[in-house]
């Protein structure tokens, strides 16, 4: 795939829309162009936002609309080189070596070097290099920010040549180009030299009216009323101090656990906010902070969607 190309699959901006759209992502133009563009130019795709906003859900729909793996590498703290591009099967080559040693099969001096493919175990960056050209696949490089700085500098080969070195091997290249994505939460600045070789996304916290219309599709089973009484109440609770702000996906898990158990007749009641916060709420401060006078203020009186606001909606989250 050459830049300016698209690959099987995805042949204009109208196919990712409607690749998006059968996947239920409420994705509005910035971020189908955006998408489109890294996919065409083939650059990896930086993708930053709150947690549960959908970042990672782009990488699933672009895997699923190209009919193709998707390679996930999850990022932490003092991620090493040998668990992201490739290690040695060390207890493999423990028994080559002994065999070879006791005259078993291939014990002669010319046997073949336990530092071969054989032995060579892949982790998620070189299998990504080495899947083929005939179905790259799509690699997502998920919370980068929780990876040491060290780890970008680890990456800036990968991502800049779609090439690394196996000291006992040689240069693996990828024969087409993985299309990337790349998450971060933000909890800590990335290198410069990272977003250079990267495009751009920031996903922003939903409006009222981008998350109605995400959780009519991602929990149909709510009632209409109820949609506009979870949306309101959790627009809502943003605007509050909170330490950990609800998510889409924490939206979407409130809505899901809402249609299973509301019995209270058409609105929600103060009692059944307080006894599903866990769905919302994920810090302690928080579910203390949050109590009966607060929730009922909350359903009583919640925001109301802008009048001007855009009906076009802009992103939808994975659930997780």
């Amino acid at each position: 795939m050459n830049p300016g190309t698209t690959p099987a699959g995805i042949e204009s901006e109208a196919d990712l829309r409607a690749a998006f759209e059968s996947a239920d992502y409420v994705a509005g133009d910035e971020i189908v162009t955006t998408v489109s563009l890294a996919i065409t130019l083939e650059k990896p795709l930086l993708v930053e936002g709150p947690p549960g906003a959908g970042k990672t859900e782009i990488a699933k729909v672009l895997a699923s609309a190209l009919g193709t793996e998707l390679v996930r590498l999850q990022c932490y703290e003092g991620l090493t080189a040998e668990n992201a591009l490739y290690e040695w099967n060390y207890t493999k080559q423990l028994l080559a070596v002994q065999t070879r040693a006791s005259g078993g099969e291939g014990g002669s001096a010319e046997a073949e070097s336990v530092f071969s493919e054989e032995y060579l175990l892949e982790r998620p960056l070189l299998r990504a290099l080495r899947a083929g050209a005939e179905a790259p696949p799509v690699l997502l490089i998920d919370e980068v920010d929780r990876a040491d700085e060290a780890f970008e500098a680890l990456l800036l080969e990968v991502l800049s040549d779609f090439q690394v070195s196996v000291p006992e091997i040689g240069t693996v290249r990828a024969d087409v180009p993985p299309v990337v994505v790349i998450t971060s939460n933000r909890t800590r600045g990335l290198s410069d030299a990272l977003k250079r070789r990267c495009l751009y996304l920031y996903i922003e916290p939903p409006d009222y009216e981008k998350e109605r219309t995400i959780v009519e599709r991602k929990v149909p089973e709510l009632e209409a009323a109820l949609v506009d009484d979870v949306v309101g109440f959790v627009q809502g609770l943003r605007g509050s101090s909170l330490r950990k702000q609800p998510g889409i996906s924490e939206t979407l898990d409130w809505a899901r656990a809402i249609a299973t158990h509301h019995t209270d007749g058409d609105d929600l009641s103060v009692q059944e906010v307080k006894r599903t916060l866990a769905c919302l709420l994920k810090e302690a401060e928080d579910v203390e902070r949050v109590d009966e006078e607060l929730i009922a203020d909350l359903l009583d009186d919640p925001p109301a969607p802008a009048a001007d606001e855009a009906a076009t909606p802009g992103d939808t989250p994975d659930d997780g």
